[in-house]
């Protein structure tokens, strides 16, 4: 059924029926939307995640064991293609690097071997814990209007994905974010519903597509606003975003929103440099978080913020996962990528 955000505002029984008024109160838009209030600059410093912090910090040998491993791992898979799966970051409980992946033992073995580099690498490369698990690109609330909110249905040509936050360039033109992999570009995106156009894709950067270890594009051409859905799945409500920025690692209370698994919160950010290799290629530096429903197919876009009374602080968006694993592009990598800064609501 279709969501319709109009207000409820009463209802008058007669002898034989109840009749339902809907219109739209003197605070909200032509489509019961609410009207954006003027909005100030705000301290990010205040952010309910800025105080977060690693219980234990990798070495300066375990980071360079774990960039070594990394780009071990994007040239295997640039040479051998995207049959197996990797996520690679540093656990903040133990500062040792952990690798996710469904690929055999002798190929985990030869990214992995450090015999030849310093002691203390080999050491930190000794202590790799090997997580045996796929990772996924994540495919597929759900009849949004105009203007169009983050954590949204959307679809092309048949692939079904979750809108991201909304942007705006150096001219103010707005746009609104989504996962690299999701849709082609130039492809005519619309509300899952496909009641209503959602706009075009443009600047989709994603590696097998023109190189980049980053996973986003951008939906144009139709009215966007700085807000996003909360609650279930056909949920209407939402709030609006106060800023954008860096996640922080040990956060705890980090959430995303998306139309196959609704509002998640309570995710515990692991890293904010990992690498993560799907059958779209590798992605570094991503977002890695742990806890609860970490994302599924149809959630890829996304919003990743932390949450407080204020509304939305994005920190990213959604673009993968496995059993145990979210992984989120980050806003410090899509907005010097695109050139966009956040639109707030």
């Amino acid at each position: 059924m279709s969501q319709k955000r109009t207000t409820l505002l009463g209802a008058a029984v007669a002898m034989t029926a109840a009749v339902t008024m809907l219109t739209v109160s003197p605070a909200q838009g032509a489509t019961g939307k609410p009207t954006p209030a003027a909005t100030t600059a705000v301290d990010a410093n205040s952010a309910p995640d800025n105080a977060a912090s690693a219980r234990v910090s990798p070495s300066d040998a375990t980071t360079s064991a774990l960039t070594t491993i990394q780009e071990r791992i994007a040239q295997y898979v640039a040479k051998n293609g995207t049959k197996y799966s990797f996520g690679s970051y540093t656990d903040p409980a133990t500062g040792q690097i952990v690798l996710e992946t469904d690929a055999p033992a002798g190929v985990v073995s030869s990214l992995t071997d450090l015999s030849s580099a310093q002691a203390s690498q080999r050491q930190a490369a000794a202590r790799l814990q090997v997580r045996h698990t796929g990772t996924s690109d994540a495919w597929h609330r759900r009849d949004d209007i105009s203007p169009f909110y983050g954590g949204g249905g959307i679809q092309s040509g048949g692939g079904l994905c979750s809108s991201g936050y909304t942007v705006q360039n150096s001219a103010g033109t707005r746009f609104i974010t989504t996962a690299g992999h999701c849709f082609a570009t130039g492809a005519a995106v619309r509300t899952e519903s496909n009641a209503n156009a959602y706009g075009t894709v443009s600047n989709r950067h994603l590696p097998t597509v023109n190189g980049a270890a980053k996973d986003v594009e951008l939906i144009g051409g139709q009215s966007y606003s700085g807000r996003i859905f909360t609650g279930g799945v056909t949920s209407s409500t939402s709030i609006p975003v106060v800023a954008a920025g860096t996640a922080y690692v040990g956060y705890t209370d980090y959430c995303f929103s998306g139309r196959t698994s609704g509002e998640q919160c309570g995710h515990t950010a692991t890293s904010i440099n990992a690498q993560v290799c799907t059958s779209s290629g590798c992605k570094s530096p991503v977002i890695a978080y742990t806890g609860g429903n970490v994302g599924t197919n149809g959630d890829s876009g996304a919003p990743f913020y932390a949450k407080d009374a204020s509304g939305a602080w994005i920190r990213g968006h959604f673009i993968a996962f496995s059993s145990t694993t979210g992984w989120a592009e980050p806003w410090t990598v899509v907005a010097p990528t695109l050139g966009v800064s956040i639109v707030t609501g």
